[in-house]
Order: C-alpha cells, then sequence, then structure tokens
C-alpha cells in the first residue's frame, strides 16, 4: 500500500490562500457535479468532509489531507479562473457565492458559536462511524440548513430534480456547501479578500503553477 508524501505548505501567504480557494471551488465543483450527475470524485468528496470535520487540525496541511492533489479539482478550477479561461458558470456562482455567506457568517458571533460546538459534536460521530459514513454526512447537512441557510442570501442549487430528490442528496450537497464555508473561512484567515482576486491575480497564478509542480 503507498502512502501519499506530506507536502509542507509553502510559508507564503498568496499560496496558503490559493490551496484554501481550491478549497472553495472545490466544494462548488463538488456540488454542481452532484446536483447535475448525482455522482462525484471521491478523493475531493473525502477530502471536503474531513476538512469540515476536523475541528482541530494538527497543521495547516493536514485540513486539505497533506498533499495538493487533494485539491486537484479544486485548483484545475481555480487556475481557469486566475486565467481567465472558460469554466462552468454555475461553479463559479457556487463559490462566489460561498465566499459572500462566509462574510455573512463571520458576521455572526452566535451562529460561529452554534458550528462550533455541533461540529465537535459530528467530530465525534466521525470518529465512532468513519468520516464520511451516511450519519456524519447527514449531520453536516442539518448544520448547515439550521445556520448557513437561514440568512437572506441563499445559494440556490440547480440541476437535476431527480437526481436532488434521491435520498441522502440534499443532505450531501448540503454538507459540501458547510465544507465550501469551511475553505472561505480558512481562506480570509491566511490573508484573502475579494479585491486580492483581482490585484493579485498573476501572484495566484504563480501560486497555483508552484503547486502543480510539487
Amino acid at each position: 500500500m503507498t502512502t501519499t508524501p506530506i507536502h509542507r505548505a509553502p510559508d507564503d501567504p498568496v499560496t496558503r490562500q490559493a490551496l484554501a480557494l481550491a478549497g472553495v471551488f472545490q466544494a462548488a465543483s463538488v456540488v454542481d457535479d452532484l446536483a447535475r450527475h448525482g455522482q462525484v470524485d471521491e478523493r475531493a468528496w473525502t477530502t471536503l468532509i474531513r476538512a469540515t470535520v476536523d475541528t482541530n487540525p494538527e497543521s495547516f496541511e493536514a485540513i486539505y489531507g497533506g498533499h495538493p492533489n487533494y485539491l486537484r479539482q479544486g485548483l484545475d478550477l481555480l487556475e481557469a479562473v486566475v486565467g481567465r479561461k472558460q469554466a462552468n458558470p454555475a461553479v463559479l456562482r457556487y463559490g462566489f457565492s460561498l465566499l459572500m455567506l462566509m462574510q455573512k457568517l463571520r458576521k455572526s458571533d452566535d451562529m460561529m458559536a452554534t458550528l462550533g460546538s455541533r461540529l465537535t459534536h459530528v467530530q465525534g460521530q466521525a470518529e465512532h462511524f468513519g468520516d464520511t459514513h451516511e450519519n456524519v454526512v447527514a449531520s453536516l447537512g442539518q448544520l448547515y440548513q439550521d445556520t448557513l441557510s437561514t440568512f437572506k442570501y441563499r445559494i440556490v442549487v440547480q440541476g437535476e430534480p431527480s437526481l436532488l430528490q434521491q435520498r441522502m442528496m440534499p443532505e450531501r450537497v448540503r454538507a459540501a456547501l458547510l465544507a465550501g464555508v469551511r475553505f472561505a473561512l480558512l481562506w480570509h484567515q491566511q490573508g484573502g479578500r475579494r479585491w486580492k482576486l483581482v490585484f493579485q491575480r498573476g501572484a495566484l497564478k504563480k501560486a497555483i503553477e508552484r503547486l502543480n509542480q510539487g
């Protein structure tokens, strides 16, 4: 059995912002995949859920699994965004909407506290059942519904109605959205700001290139 080597994320803030932002867009892409196809890349999905469940990671790298490839789906999409290449408009909308939702969350201390306490409970579930067990996913989905979906600003997910009505699909979509907000918060903690997406586009592009070479 082979193990993926741990890559130390460079200390420069732009690279860390790129990794966190890749997590946001990976969540957005997974949401779209679920809504339109009912299937997702398993590595991308597992990375998102583990990042959300682990409320006390031992390092920055531990949040996303220790190697940029765990955020490959998001990095590829982010590369298209900063390179002004064509990308799925629905995924872009979800991604930027997750950043907006994060800003709303940051202004609500009560909701932040609720998320923190309930995620600690979910972490206990994950230790018992496994990170991606449906009980854990259901709890994450319910947490999103009880908190972030109560804002007036909501993310409307569009897709195939027959898929969105399948068992556990609403919970999976909401869990992915919650993961996106988790990475959006991480992006903000690392100094990420909306205006920097415009004025630091070149720096982000170089950071992604370095990550792709690693």
